[in-house]
């Protein structure tokens, strides 16, 4: 099924989110069939996209944020007092999935909006919270770019570059993050190829990471997760690149699980290990990654796969669906700010003072 949009603010042939021309309804490409199903789903109420968040069918911490903005949207065009309703999918929507900072930052975007236009006249008020939301989605599509042309220089022409998960142009505004910095390599005219983990346990790696570089002519290879130390042995790879929905105020980096095991072993054989990510998912009010709530999914996802039991019946599983990587254990930060190294409190609080237009994420809820 083609895109139903008629000038996607991703500027690709296919988008994780998007809103409407008409700011009715929202679209989002059902990431949980990918890679074989290409299917578009509406949706029209905010609780219905704070249900496909926590569903996965949009995941990566900018894309859930740039879902989460136009869910708002949506949650105006209610029926019912305006500050009861939008408050009420502000909350519903900041619950969905709590370790990707971006989800609260845009939701707190948002309401401040909202607390500007309330005493307009409902149109009115849905065309501003429409432009602002598809103002943090733009944001982030320009902020992909600038941080993958700052990764793309710390890239050899001919690396083989490890990455996790997926933080392409499915996990944000479009372009992608880690996957930026490989894009922009590619479009530098560095010849790049890619290992892509697998990652358990919803195979973002080899469903989404795969299938995107793939489109796009990018070499890419998918490796089991309990591979990637044997590649780093042989010295295959030249280095790694991960996205990430958390970043604390000391440099510390929540992403997905499995993401921590690789710094390791990348510091262990001498590999630069890099994050890409936009500074709406750096949280200057979080210390330290002690303080970064880790999503605790479900035991089923990880003990079956659809209708196939992958545990004898009764046995239980821990299923976090990320980690955090110590801020001494990461060469840099690449945002659209600038890059964070070494990475640190200092680094950090100098280029946070920078300001922007898009402001701080963090906070809670008001």
């Amino acid at each position: 099924m083609n895109l139903p949009h008629p000038a996607p603010l991703s500027g690709a042939s296919y988008s994780a989110v998007e809103l409407l021309p008409d700011n009715d309804a929202l679209v989002m490409l059902d990431q949980r069939r990918l890679p074989t199903e290409e299917e578009y789903l509406r949706y029209h109420e905010a609780d219905a996209v704070a249900d496909a968040i926590t569903q996965m069918v949009v995941r990566g911490a900018p894309a859930i944020g740039i879902a989460a903005a136009y869910a708002m949207v949506l949650a105006a065009r209610a029926s019912g007092d305006f500050d009861r309703v939008v408050r009420a999918a502000a909350e519903r929507l900041c619950r969905a999935r709590p370790t990707a900072v971006n989800l609260s930052w845009a939701v707190q975007r948002m309401l401040a909006v909202c607390d500007a236009v309330r005493g307009g006249a409902p149109a009115d008020r849905v065309e501003k919270l429409a432009e602002a939301a598809r103002a943090v989605h733009a944001a982030d599509v320009a902020a992909n770019r600038r941080m993958g042309a700052l990764g793309a220089e710390r890239i050899a022409d001919g690396a083989v570059v490890l990455t996790h998960c997926n933080a392409g142009a499915l996990a944000t505004g479009g372009y992608g993050t880690a996957l930026g910095v490989i894009r922009a390599a590619r479009a530098a005219g560095k010849r790049v190829r890619v290992l892509a983990d697998e990652t358990r346990p919803f195979l973002q790696g080899s469903r989404l990471t795969a299938w995107e570089l793939d489109r796009d002519g990018i070499d890419v290879s998918v490796i089991t997760d309990a591979s990637a130390g044997s590649f780093f042995a042989r010295g295959e790879i030249d280095a790694v690149v991960v996205g990430a929905d958390r970043v604390a105020s000391n440099g510390d980096v929540a992403n997905k699980i499995g993401t921590y095991a690789l710094a390791c072993l990348a510091q262990v054989h001498q590999t630069p290990f890099y994050v890409a990510a936009p500074w709406s998912t750096v949280d200057p009010r979080c210390p330290s990654g002690r303080e970064i709530p880790i999503e605790e999914r479900s035991a089923e996802e990880v003990v079956r796969w659809g209708q196939n039991q992958l545990a004898p019946s009764g046995v239980s599983a821990r299923n976090p669906a990320f980690d955090v990587t110590p801020a001494r254990l990461i060469g840099a930060i690449f945002s659209e700010r600038g890059v964070i190294e070494p990475v640190g409190p200092e680094a950090i609080q100098r280029l946070d003072q920078l300001g922007g237009d898009l402001g701080r994420p963090g906070g809670t809820m008001r």
